[in-house]
This record gives C-alpha cells, sequence and structure tokens, in this order.
C-alpha cells in the first residue's frame, strides 16, 4: 500500500511506536486519512537499520486488565539518517505533502547550544537540525509545518520555538525567515500520558512475521494538544476513537490533573506501602486496605482540590487504578521511591495546602502520607540526596517541618496534625 508521507518524526524509540504511530494506524484503518510516516533517527546510533529490515513494520501489543489487542503496524515508510546522509534529510524540507512534525527526544532533547554552526552536516541538537529543515522549506518557499512535539517537559512547543529562534539569530538568518517560522508554522505545546513497556523480553508470543521490533503497552493513552490552530479539521481524531483532547487554553489543566492524581497517587502510596511490605503498585491495589487508602487520598481529598468537572476528574481516576492493577506492568514502589522529598513537594503538597484554602482543615490522609514520608527516611530504604536523607533520619519532625529547603517553604503550622 502507498501512503501519501505527511508526517516527519524525530525519534523511532518504543515510545513514538507505540504512541503516535499506533494512533496514525487507527486513523489510517479508521477514516479515509491515508497518511505515512518518515521517521528521523535524531541521534547516530539507533533502531532505524533494524527497522528498515523489517520493512519498517512492526507488532505492537496492547495488554491489561481490559484485555489483550494485537496489531501490525504499517504506517512508517521509511527511515532517514541525518548522519549518514544529511541530504536526503534535508530533502524532506521539499515534499509539500509532509505536514506535520512528531519528535520525543528525551526531556534533554529541546535544548540549544552555541557550540552548533549553520555549516554542521548535521549540528548535534533536535533543535538546530529543524532549523536548517524550516531554513530549506523556506527558501523552497513551501508552507511550515505543524509541530506536535511529545518531549516530557513544559511548554514543549513554546521550548522548540524559541530554541529555533535562537539558530536563526545565532547564524545571521534574516528577518523575513524568523517572521516566517512564527507565522507560517504552528508550535502546539502537548502533555502525553501511556505507559510503553518495550519489547517483551523472555516472554513467547504468536506473531504473524519474524519481528524484532515488537512493542507493547497499556491500553490508556492520553494526548492534549493546546492549540489556537484548528487541528481537529485535519488529524480526525475523534473519528477514529483516540484519547486525545485538543484545547486552546487548559493544557496546565490536565497537567495538574496528572500530576496530582496519578503521580500524587504514587507519591502519597510508596512510603507507607514499603514500610508496610509491600513491593510493587499492583499489590497495593490488590491488598483491601491499601487500595480503600488510594482511593480515600485520591477520590475524596485530591480531586476536590482540582478545577476540571467532577466526572471528568473520576473517569480519569478510575483509569488511574485500572492502570495500577495492570497485571504485564511491574511498578516497583522502590523505584518510585527515588527522591522522594521533591516528589511530594510538587506532586502532594499543593494538594494538602489547597484542601486547606477550600476547606478549612488540613486533609487527614495526605497528612497521614506525610507523616509516613518522614518515618521512610528514619529507615535505610530511601534512594535521595545524601545530604536530604542525613538530615531527615535525624530531625524531630518540627526540624523537617521547618526546613524550607526542602519544601520549599515553611509547614510548622502542619505540626499539630502530624504529632
Amino acid at each position: 500500500m502507498k501512503r501519501t508521507e505527511k508526517f516527519i518524526q524525530f525519534g523511532e524509540g518504543g515510545f513514538l511506536r507505540g504512541f503516535a504511530d499506533w494512533m496514525i494506524q487507527k486513523i489510517n484503518d479508521s477514516t479515509d486519512f491515508d497518511g505515512s510516516v518518515v521517521v528521523v533517527q535524531p541521534i547516530k546510533e539507533g533502531l532505524c537499520d533494524m527497522l528498515e529490515a523489517q520493512g519498517c513494520k512492526y507488532t505492537h501489543l496492547v495488554r491489561g486488565t481490559e484485555g489483550y489487542e494485537s496489531s501490525v503496524i504499517d504506517v512508517i515508510s521509511r527511515c532517514v539518517k541525518p548522519y549518514d546522509d544529511f541530504d536526503s534529510y534535508l530533502n524532506l524540507a521539499s515534499q509539500p505533502e509532509l505536514r506535520y512534525i512528531i519528535s520525543n527526544t528525551t526531556e534533554a532533547g529541546i535544548t540549544y547550544s552555541d557550540s552548533d554552526k549553520a555549516t554542521d552536516a548535521p549540528p548535534a541538537t533536535f533543535p538546530a537540525k529543524v532549523t536548517l529543515l524550516l531554513k530549506r522549506r523556506f527558501e523552497l518557499g513551501l508552507s511550515g509545518f505543524i509541530f506536535l512535539p511529545c518531549e516530557l517537559i513544559d511548554r514543549n512547543g513554546d521550548n522548540l520555538k524559541s530554541c529555533i529562534l535562537k539558530y536563526a539569530d545565532l547564524w545571521g538568518f534574516d528577518d523575513d525567515f524568523k517572521a516566517w517560522v512564527k507565522n507560517e508554522n504552528v508550535f502546539t505545546n502537548t502533555l502525553v500520558d501511556r505507559i510503553n513497556t518495550g519489547y517483551p523480553k523472555g516472554e513467547e508470543i504468536e506473531l504473524t512475521f519474524n519481528d524484532k521490533m515488537v512493542n507493547t503497552s497499556e491500553f490508556f493513552h492520553l494526548w492534549v494538544i493546546e492549540t489556537d490552530y484548528d487541528l481537529e479539521s485535519e488529524l480526525p481524531f475523534k473519528k477514529a476513537g483516540l484519547n486525545v483532547i485538543v484545547t486552546k487554553d487548559a493544557l496546565e489543566r490536565y497537567r495538574t490533573r496528572k500530576v496530582r492524581i496519578l503521580n500524587g497517587a504514587h507519591t502519597s502510596l510508596v512510603p507507607y506501602a514499603l514500610l508496610s511490605g509491600f513491593d510493587t503498585v499492583k499489590s497495593c491495589v490488590d491488598d483491601e486496605k491499601m487500595n480503600a487508602y488510594i482511593k480515600k487520598c485520591v477520590f475524596e481529598e485530591i480531586i476536590p482540590t482540582l478545577d476540571l468537572p467532577r466526572d471528568e476528574l473520576e473517569g480519569y481516576a478510575n483509569d488511574v487504578l485500572v492502570r495500577f492493577s495492570n497485571p504485564y506492568i511491574k511498578h516497583y514502589l522502590s523505584s518510585i521511591a527515588l527522591n522522594s522529598v521533591s516528589k511530594f513537594k510538587v506532586r502532594v503538597l499543593p494538594s494538602i495546602l489547597e484542601y486547606k484554602k477550600r476547606f478549612g482543615t488540613y486533609p487527614k490522609t495526605l497528612i497521614f502520607a506525610l507523616k509516613k514520608l518522614l518515618e521512610f527516611y528514619k529507615t535505610d530504604m530511601t534512594n535521595d540526596d545524601p545530604a536530604i536523607c542525613a538530615f531527615l533520619k535525624t530531625a524531630t519532625t518540627a526540624e523537617a517541618l521547618a526546613n524550607e529547603s526542602l519544601w520549599g517553604q515553611d509547614l510548622s503550622c502542619l505540626l499539630g496534625d502530624l504529632e
């Protein structure tokens, strides 16, 4: 099948193949969109050779308590490796039908370095590579792109645009090009949420072909895309039944929802669970007492502090509990326990303070979680900055709460509720 190449995708790893490419497959299968993806390998070493060796198709398995779904993903048309053939990469700019740029170059990928040069083939950073592609596109008089970055940083699209404009200044590109970047390209900010568990090592799985690129994920998926542009008129996410939210101004509320509910539930649970002898998130969900504790934290004390519609918040929270119980994902509590103090500060403390602001009292279960956090740091199970561990191991509760460097503020006001 010959589809039209509509996407340039920076990254060939498990996440994009199990998230964006899986979605594009769903769109192709259920609508007349008929689009394919050109994958660009953003670093010198990668998986493109292995992917091309099997015709750029692979099996994706979606697994969880909801069931089991296997599909062959064949939306990738070809791979381009800028470190091997930079001209082939720049030639992508000459294809007017290429409309979207998707990326996942890790949290460190959207960065600026003044050591990159316009004559590098290629330059080191992802934004520098994109700047040269855009410059070629501009010189050809073609329209710009819609950027859908998936890097896990705040305002990822805004940051990418900023880096590109910095390179334009560094390299002396003229004002007409910079105006074209700003006015003829759409830089969306996004939030992505799906656990991709990669190649199922050690498992015997029945496949339709010899597949070394098998990928696996949970059923849950969420893509929140913030833009003023009418993206849904071009990309039929809804027609394909995908959990994609295109919004003009609500990205931060969805980000807060994820951080407070999903991540907040983890962080509230871990110290108490480890002190109680549990080892995985699933083992806690399967235990009646711990399950009730998680639900009390989330439904009675976290959700009341958030501003999205209650039914939407509860629906997301129920999805989180299903995800926590996925038998195919072993999420060890000891892994989540890394840097628990800073996580508590970002993920749980805002819920505690907002609850007090709205209801006049502190939330009992989340305060209990803080108490267990301080108890946890008296043990040898912690994995955090040595200075933080040493301080909390000997500090009194009053000393711990008063340490502004830990919490960003003095929490002595909580002392009476903790004792």
